[in-house]
């Protein structure tokens, strides 16, 4: 038997497009590989009119064809960075099981993490190594309909996406050894990674770190430092702990702002923070460009060049018709063809008869017990109305009450923000003007062990009052008082 998928196999590419979409910001890059070096042929960074997840694909490829032909670009196949925004996560810790029994174990795992319909998502697992033979997986879904929508575009515009991936792991691929936290200031939004263990362990958007106020970006790199803390906390120890480094990704003013706030969160804990800004020769193992500024658009085509395969491949496989026919008549021969159709359409007949015999059957039982489902459906409802009303936990006032009585009723002692998530984690920002005062409120906090876990504080600032603090902790089921 010939096997013609061997006969569809291309041989490597020379030059491809690095395209990557933020926003409505798409950037792009043409590379070149000749002998061991990486030569840029073109690049470009335009904004759209149109949104390619809602636009019509005729006319989103004419406007990418555009600016392609404006920028001089005749590479047709192109590498193209995801939105991470579009992409749905979730973690699995993976039992020690046979190579062969693992993909069905993600796939059960995948139907029961993700809150979407699994067969809506095409998905990618990254796995990190755990001590005893465990793995940490994490699965990144991305919709069909957003992915369909923007390889259509794309086809419209007179490219053949090879690949499809996210733009910050191409900054940052996995290491075999050690843990890198990555952070990406993008055009609207910053993004966050955390690699260890030899694949990806994390990935997150943050949307509210970066704000436009009179056409100037504002970001709130204390956010960005929260976050990343809680991102850090919620893996498990063996990997938050091999976490050594913080490497920075973005405009250098941002960069730089981002970096202070991290040498003051993470110093003490040994993490190193970096600022990183240009390409080595070691990123992709050949010759960039000299003095080539780091962008996920070159980092996407220098790694696809440099045969390194991406942390999630998200483009869906496509099938071609060859494949079709080669997989429904490989295995018999034509002329028993019209035999076998014969037999399946007898089948399909007899199949669709009883079915009917079972239709008319079920109509008449539910005419039977139609109205007793309508009343039974509408007791349901009013259950659910009134269902929160007799909810006799309260969380929430529980852990404001918790708080409300640690702190001193002076006001030497102030909380400005008071985060909760989940109805378990908790964080807390204010000021004082007395430290030693906000050292005794801390430890009546610490005091109630039945509901508070993991208190920790902040970096307290100022020289003088007013000093401001923050401290977050765990909110935990306490005993009956």
């Amino acid at each position: 038997m010939i096997d013609l998928s061997k006969l569809r196999k291309k041989k490597r590419l020379s030059s491809v497009l690095g395209l990557t979409l933020d926003g409505t910001r798409l950037e792009g890059v043409v590379l070149r590989r000749t002998n061991g070096d990486l030569q840029v042929q073109q690049s470009f960074s335009v904004t759209l009119s149109l949104d390619p997840l809602t636009a019509a694909p005729e006319l989103i490829g004419r406007e990418i064809r555009n600016h392609l032909d404006t920028a001089g670009v005749r590479e047709k196949f192109c590498i193209v960075g995801l939105q991470l925004k579009w992409a749905l996560t979730t973690h699995v810790q993976v039992p020690p099981l046979p190579a062969e029994d693992v993909a069905s174990f993600i796939q059960l795992e995948a139907e029961r993490g993700f809150h979407s319909d699994v067969a809506t998502l095409h998905f990618a697992t990254s796995f990190c190594k755990l001590e005893a033979g465990k793995q940490h997986a994490l699965l990144v879904g991305i919709p069909r309909s957003h992915l369909s929508a923007l390889e259509t575009g794309l086809r419209a515009a007179k490219l053949k996406p090879v690949s499809f991936s996210l733009g910050i792991s191409a900054l940052q691929p996995p290491v075999p050894e050690g843990g890198v936290l990555a952070i990406a200031i993008g055009e609207n939004q910053v993004s966050l990674e955390i690699s260890c263990g030899g694949g990806v362990a994390a990935l997150r958007t943050l949307e509210a770190a970066l704000e436009l106020e009179g056409g100037r970006k504002i970001l709130h790199a204390d956010l960005v430092g929260r976050e990343a803390r809680i991102t850090l906390g919620q893996l498990p120890a063996e990997l938050r702990d091999s976490v050594r480094s913080i490497r920075i990704f973005g405009p250098r003013d941002l960069a730089q702002q981002l970096a202070d706030e991290m040498e003051l969160r993470f110093e003490s804990g040994g993490l190193k923070v970096e600022i990183v800004s240009r390409y080595s020769a070691a990123d992709f193992g050949v010759q960039v460009p000299g003095e080539r500024a780091v962008a996920p658009a070159f980092s996407l085509a220098a790694n696809y060049l440099a045969d390194r395969k991406p942390a999630f491949e998200l483009l869906p496989p496509r099938v071609s018709p060859w494949q079709q026919m080669s997989n429904r008549y490989a295995t018999g021969k034509l002329r028993k063809a019209g035999a076998v159709a014969g037999a399946i359409a007898a089948i399909i007949i007899a199949a669709f008869v009883f079915q009917q015999i079972q239709l008319v059957s079920l109509r008449s039982q539910w005419n039977g017990m139609s109205a007793q489902v309508k009343d039974l459906k509408g007791l349901e409802d009013r259950i659910k109305q009134f269902r929160p009303w007799y909810d006799e936990n309260y969380r929430d006032l529980s852990i404001l009450k918790a708080l409300t009585q640690a702190f001193p009723e002076d006001g030497v002692v102030s909380a400005k923000t008071i985060e909760i998530r989940d109805l378990s984690t908790v964080t807390c920002t204010g000021t004082t003007r007395d430290q030693r005062e906000l050292l005794k409120m801390l430890e009546r906090l610490r005091a109630d062990t039945n509901s508070i876990a993991n208190l920790k504080i902040g970096p307290i600032r100022g020289a003088k009052p007013p000093m401001q603090f923050s401290f977050d902790f765990q909110w935990k089921e306490g005993p009956p008082k």
